[in-house]
């Protein structure tokens, strides 16, 4: 199992560098840490007295992972879940936020798992997580693969601007959509005509 540092490495990895898309609500973005971060932490990178783009700008790929492990590996406590859920869980929390927590939830409660669905790792989601793994580790991170893929393609239906992210000019999939597969056997990705299946409501 990779560390949870080689993990945010992977992750700044998809995030890429510096971007401010117009439709992406995040804002401003360096290596995926959005503006609204960069202000949450008050981190001053240029030291010029405000926090705007331009600390965003100087952000490093360093820093980029200090802060995904110290503020949404290690903050919401995702070294208790299973192993097998960890990497796709810690992923999701930094595209998603709590969501992460509140897909996984759903799932379990799904599986027959009596589990509040309110975006926070607590002991009973946990607890719960390891009696799902302990029936089949690779099926449960299948799963919920499975669910974010899920989460991006509906995050789509609502939000026009957002399609793309899961559809590529060409129709194919989107980064959105590419990402969630990662963490999913192969066996269980979409082809490309059951994605542009799911997609052909959009136009």
């Amino acid at each position: 199992m990779k560390t949870v540092r080689q993990i945010a490495e992977d992750i700044v990895g998809r995030e890429g560098g510096f971007v401010n898309d117009p439709d992406d609500p995040g804002g401003a973005t360096n290596h995926g840490v959005t503006i609204h971060t960069i202000r949450r932490l008050g981190l001053d990178l240029t030291g010029d007295g405000t926090v705007d783009v331009a600390d965003v700008r100087a952000l490093t790929r360093a820093q980029a992972v200090d802060i995904y492990i110290r503020h949404y590996f290690d903050a919401p406590g995702l070294g208790r879940l299973p192993e097998c859920l960890q990497a796709s869980v810690f992923d999701m929390f930094v595209n998603a936020g709590s969501n992460a927590i509140r897909i996984l939830q759903q799932m379990l409660a799904r599986m027959g798992f009596e589990t509040t669905v309110d975006g926070v790792l607590g002991p009973q989601t946990v607890r719960h997580a390891h009696a799902a793994a302990a029936r089949g580790a690779q099926l449960l991170a299948d799963a919920y693969g499975v669910e974010r893929r899920s989460y991006y393609y509906r995050l789509a239906d609502g939000r026009p601007a957002s399609r793309k992210y899961a559809r590529r000019k060409d129709g194919g999939k989107g980064g959105w959509i590419l990402r969630a597969e990662e963490f999913i056997s192969p066996r269980f990705h979409l082809s490309e005509a059951e994605h542009r299946r799911r997609i052909a409501a959009w136009g």
